[in-house]
């Protein structure tokens, strides 16, 4: 059985299960990181442009119309999606293509649509 902790308000703690998990815990900074990521997934048009590009590789203009939007709306939110590294772009002529950054974030979205899809 635990025991109490001064400073801390449970009756029981049990010392061997949090001395278990605390040894696996990722560093602080790693914590921090991965809630900043999902900060990002936050927002409804950053989660739509997400699932576009994990339809197909577009530009600017063509994910502006896609989703009623401005160009500068959508070239404001690529920007946040670029610097979190979840998009990559490239460049064909004066056109810029956007997709997804790599196969980790098309496998987070749909891990998150496949959760918020059961009944």
């Amino acid at each position: 059985m635990g025991k109490t902790s001064p400073g801390i308000d449970c009756n029981i703690i049990h010392e061997d299960v949090v001395k278990k998990v605390k040894a696996t815990m990722p560093d602080e900074e790693i914590l921090f990181d991965l809630a900043e990521l999902f900060k990002v997934f936050g927002d409804s048009t950053r989660v739509r442009i997400i699932c576009a590009l994990f339809r197909a590789e577009m530009c600017v203009c063509d994910i502006a119309s896609l989703l009623g939007m401005t160009k500068s709306s959508i070239s404001h939110q690529l920007r946040i999606l670029k610097q979190s590294k979840l998009v990559k772009n490239r460049r064909e002529g004066k056109v810029v293509y956007y997709s997804l950054d790599d196969e980790h974030i098309e496998a987070i979205f749909a891990q998150g649509l496949s959760h918020i899809s059961e009944k």
